[in-house]
């Protein structure tokens, strides 16, 4: 076992044995059930079921609730695909140091809650990752399949050159920004990470992420609430 100095980011924090990821000030609920919007924070989760025999279906979800705010100029709701789960990246990320890497899915599953509240950012060319130039916030995360997906807010009006570049459908990626990455084998040609704590994400051109299969989109349904 070893620790990785963050992927992504420079920055890292020791990591903790046995600290626990989740937030005091949330709680759980069937997510089926939290269709009404409110001011407190929610967590919800959705546990892996059955289907007489077709494979179980594994989707795990968490969000934070915010008021509705018709009109708010400076919230512009997103969506998209973060990151693949136990499926080897396309190539190094940045920290990483030439290696591929996994992101298991009981990491992933333990580090959800972490992606709550946090920034996405963007780095000018929008090919790699800029963690002081936060544009936006992560207000839901949610693990189907292989998948991991956010949505949130970008800040349109602190950052109107924003909506003119992602608009562009297929054309954006994201990337995870990691801290207290723990590695099986550090010695071993992919990395398999077992545990971490999400610190951000990045919106970048997909051909420079270390995951081509993801995504970004604006969610032009519920803009500016």
């Amino acid at each position: 076992m070893g620790l990785a100095e963050g992927l992504h980011r420079r920055s890292m924090n020791p990591a903790q044995p046995g600290a626990s990821h989740q937030p005091a000030t949330l709680r759980t609920r069937p997510v089926t059930t939290n269709t009404a919007a409110t001011s407190t924070p929610v967590a919800r989760t959705h546990t892996p079921r059955s289907f007489g025999t077709a494979r179980a279906l594994q989707l795990r979800a968490m969000a934070v609730d915010f008021p509705v705010v018709e009109g708010h100029p400076n919230r512009l709701p997103f969506e998209g695909v973060l990151t693949l789960i136990d499926v080897a990246s396309d190539k190094a990320p940045s920290g990483s140091r030439g290696h591929r890497v996994v992101l298991t899915r009981a990491a992933a599953e333990a580090a959800l809650p972490s992606l709550l509240g946090m920034a996405v950012d963007y780095k000018t060319g929008w090919d790699g990752h800029d963690a002081r130039q936060k544009c936006g916030i992560i207000t839901s995360a949610q693990i189907d399949g292989k998948q991991l997906t956010v949505a949130g807010f970008l800040f349109a009006r602190d950052f109107p050159e924003l909506e003119q570049k992602v608009q562009v459908e297929g054309v954006m990626g994201m990337s995870y920004e990691l801290a207290d990455a723990h590695v099986a084998d550090m010695r071993a040609s992919v990395w398999m990470l077992t545990r971490a704590t999400f610190t951000g994400a990045a919106i970048l051109l997909r051909d420079k992420a270390a995951y081509r299969n993801t995504s970004f989109r604006l969610k032009r349904a519920n803009h500016h609430r």
